[in-house]
């Protein structure tokens, strides 16, 4: 048996998950470009495991490397909470009904939005949310553009500045929509599984 205080301290390996998606094979972690070993060893340390999303992309990695690029871009270059960039993304992905993202990222609100039960609740029916009124029409905006696009209207964009959000920030919510909607179907695509740890993460 392993040395409980040893286990403790040690940091956590890059490791990509065979299970990772089923529909594509995930290359050996050793086969891949070094930046892409990099990026996925210094999410590991960061989040203690390898998230099965960056198993899945280093399939491809200049699509992995645009990928993450976009999404670093869009969680730091940002007019929006994390927590508001987390709540549309498991509302959308809600809607499209992304096992994946509805997992990963619903821990990601239970974290950020340091609440046990919202994920759960904007994966069901976001309008029924404990969420406030700016939230919702941020959400009321999101899944419209995700499930109706053709139906995306100035009207929308002046909601979203009644209910106190920025240009910018109005921009970005267009922006975190999109991206994740790609997310979700490659996601679904390739049938990527989320890490067990996800199921825990943020619960009381």
């Amino acid at each position: 048996m392993a040395n409980s205080d040893t286990d403790s301290t040690a940091e956590p390996t890059a490791e990509l998950d065979d299970d990772a998606m089923a529909r594509f094979p995930v290359p050996a972690f050793d086969d891949l470009p070094a930046d892409l070993r990099e990026r996925i060893a210094e999410e590991t340390e960061e989040a203690g495991f390898t998230p099965n999303v960056f198993s899945a992309f280093a399939y491809k990695p200049s699509h992995f490397r645009a990928f993450f690029q976009f999404h670093d871009a869009l969680v730091e270059d940002t007019a929006l909470e994390r927590e508001e960039i987390e709540m549309i993304v498991v509302a959308v992905s809600g809607v499209n009904h992304c096992y994946y993202c509805n997992v990963a990222h619903g821990a990601l609100v239970r974290i950020y939005a340091e609440d046990p039960h919202l994920a759960d609740q904007l994966v069901a029916n976001y309008r029924t949310a404990d969420i406030n009124d700016a939230h919702r029409t941020m959400l009321d905006v999101a899944v419209k553009l995700t499930e109706r696009p053709t139906e995306v209207e100035p009207a929308d964009l002046e909601a979203l500045r009644e209910a106190g959000f920025s240009e910018e920030a109005i921009w970005d919510i267009g922006a975190v929509t999109a991206y994740y909607n790609m997310s979700n179907r490659m996601a679904t695509f390739a049938e990527m599984r989320p890490n067990d740890e996800f199921h825990t993460l943020g619960q009381e």
